[in-house]
């Protein structure tokens, strides 16, 4: 029987474009738990057409070409600059709005935008930063980064891994009618999995996501019949 469960990097995706959106350093290190004070995030963002200064010496005229293309992918003409999206959401994030704060933890989750190690290594993605932004949304109740913060939970990254807070987390968001989430729940209650094992509590969020269209709900559904 194959129960599944739907990836990070799928749900991030599935997030953003819930969100409306085309996306979802000296790096902090996570808070461990909610209760704990969110640490101050450090801008680092390479901007457009901008070669990180510890390859800048390194590479041909082709070679950073290449990697600006890698870096910074062209927008269309009515669409922002990767740039541009980031310090528009920075800014909104900064100020506390919710959305915002957890679009800019997908960006940094997917490598968008861009961030660096304590050496100045670039890092093709920042869980912990991601981690971070994702914490501050759910705090306010927005259900994506609730959603999204389980999953890193549930997968151990950016934070450490713990299934109960990750259940905590899906419970929340499959409440206000997530349906990645709800998928989710069903299947750590199928598994056991931070709950107490209960066939007839994952079939019922099972149910629930299948009735707003979730393929996998479905298929989770029929395999445990």
């Amino acid at each position: 029987m194959n129960i599944l469960a739907a990836s990070l990097l799928a749900v991030l995706s599935l997030t953003l474009a819930g969100c409306g959106e085309k996306t979802p350093g000296n790096i902090p290190k996570m808070p461990k738990t909610e209760a704990e004070a969110p640490t101050k995030l450090a801008d680092e963002f390479t901007a457009e057409k901008e070669i990180p200064s510890v390859l800048e010496n390194t590479l041909t005229p082709e070679e950073k070409s290449a990697l600006l293309k890698d870096i910074m992918p062209s927008a269309s003409p009515n669409e922002p600059t990767p740039e541009e999206k980031f310090l528009k959401l920075r800014k909104d994030a900064d100020a506390g709005d919710a959305k915002a704060q957890n679009g800019l933890g997908v960006m940094y989750y997917t490598g968008e935008a861009i961030s660096k190690d304590a050496s100045g290594k670039i890092l093709n993605n920042d869980p912990e930063t991601a981690a971070a932004w994702f914490h501050r949304s759910a705090a306010q109740g927005y259900a994506d980064a609730q959603f999204n913060l389980g999953l890193m939970y549930a997968n151990g990254e950016g934070v450490t891994k713990d299934a109960t807070k990750a259940v905590e987390l899906f419970q929340k968001a499959a409440e206000q009618g997530n349906v990645d989430a709800q998928n989710n729940l069903g299947v750590m209650y199928y598994a056991g999995e931070g709950v107490p094992r209960d066939t007839d509590k994952a079939a019922e969020w099972f149910k629930k996501a299948a009735a707003q269209g979730n393929a996998d709900a479905q298929a989770n559904l029929d395999a445990m019949k």
